[in-house]
């Protein structure tokens, strides 16, 4: 998904990425948050199990997790980067691995991985994956697919970064197909309106619920100036900016975000407030009009949308239990099943 989307995260250099997160707290740290209630109505889906594995590779969990645990504390940005490499994988042809592929030097075909709103998919992710599928392969050697690996890790980093753990459905076979070309027409953009987001998760068989919760991953992870900058100076044509934010926020994106040039490598958080901690304040900072993105912010001011985020904001456990069951659900999208339509490649980044 290219920034805007719910799993998102972006490279910057350790210094930009503190001394904006540490601007944004210092302006916005009075800013009050208000709450309300409203139910959610996420349901899980079929197909795959959680002891898939059980007899062929019990120890599957553990190995997964000892690289998860150890990348984490090296690189916490493993977190955000690999929760959205998950998403970008199933939101384009499903499930399946196919975002791990890498382009053929000199092939006319390029891989999903190269294509334009992938560019910033950060590398530590995968990492996590090569590094895991290395030692599952050690163990379980051709019986552990690369898609399933991705969603194990993206469950870990969750859990490690504060969020809820939860069994992971496994069965995924790894896709054969990873076209560029694909990618752009499937994965959420930053200024896009509910119903563009609603449409594109509706194909994809997800709800307005679905929508609202798993976009609540944005409570981790950065975003380049260029995919909210229109909002600080020129929103939808307007020559002004969105009036949907905050003017402290305003005052301080616009100090590190010109209307042109500037530092490309410059991020900002999606959560200004805890930015690095899985939790619920990302629907608090919509109502407080602190959401960094567009098509964030929108969904507190579309009544279709608004009462999710304000119950959200209200109740951790319920954001919590919500989102293992949407997790659970965009995480069966599109699944490949079985050698006539998918592989268990042992390299994640080549298909036979």
């Amino acid at each position: 998904m290219s920034v805007s989307s719910p799993f998102s995260s972006s490279s910057s250099s350790p210094f930009t990425t503190l001394s904006i997160f540490l601007f944004l707290l210092l302006l916005l740290n009075n800013t009050p948050i208000s709450l309300s209630k409203t139910p959610n109505k996420t349901r899980p889906r079929r197909q795959l199990s959680a002891d898939y594995y059980s007899k062929s590779c019990p120890q599957l969990e553990q190995l997964v997790g000892s690289i998860t645990s150890q990348q984490y504390k090296e690189a916490p940005v493993s977190a955000p980067a690999t929760i959205r490499l998950f998403f970008h994988d199933c939101f384009v042809e499903g499930c399946d691995g196919s975002i791990l592929i890498a382009s053929k030097p000199g092939s006319k075909m390029v891989a999903e991985k190269d294509a334009e709103d992938n560019k910033d998919l950060r590398v530590e992710a995968f990492e996590t994956v090569r590094k895991a599928k290395a030692l599952v392969e050690g163990k379980c050697p051709g019986v552990v697919s690369c898609a399933d690996i991705l969603a194990i890790a993206a469950r870990d980093y969750v859990h490690l970064a504060g969020g809820p753990y939860y069994q992971v459905k496994k069965g995924r076979w790894d896709g054969r197909i990873s076209l560029a070309s694909s990618v752009k027409s499937n994965i959420p953009q930053a200024n896009f309106t509910v119903d563009q987001l609603l449409k594109l998760f509706n194909s994809k068989g997800l709800t307005l619920e679905d929508l609202v919760v798993l976009s609540g991953a944005h409570t981790l992870g950065f975003a380049h100036c260029r995919n909210f900058v229109s909002r600080l100076y020129d929103f939808r044509g307007s020559k002004q900016p969105d009036p949907a934010i905050d003017p402290k926020l305003l005052k301080a994106l616009r100090m590190y975000c010109p209307p042109s040039g500037g530092n490309v490598d410059i991020v900002a958080p999606f959560d200004v407030t805890t930015p690095f901690s899985f939790d619920h304040a990302y629907y608090g900072n919509l109502e407080a009009k602190l959401g960094l993105l567009a098509s964030d912010q929108a969904m507190f001011f579309d009544p279709r949308t608004r009462p999710l985020v304000q119950t959200l904001a209200k109740d951790k456990q319920k954001f919590f239990q919500a989102f293992v069951l949407a997790m659970e659900k965009m995480g069966s999208i599109g699944v490949k099943r079985g050698k006539k339509h998918g592989e268990k490649r042992k390299d994640c980044s080549v298909h036979f």
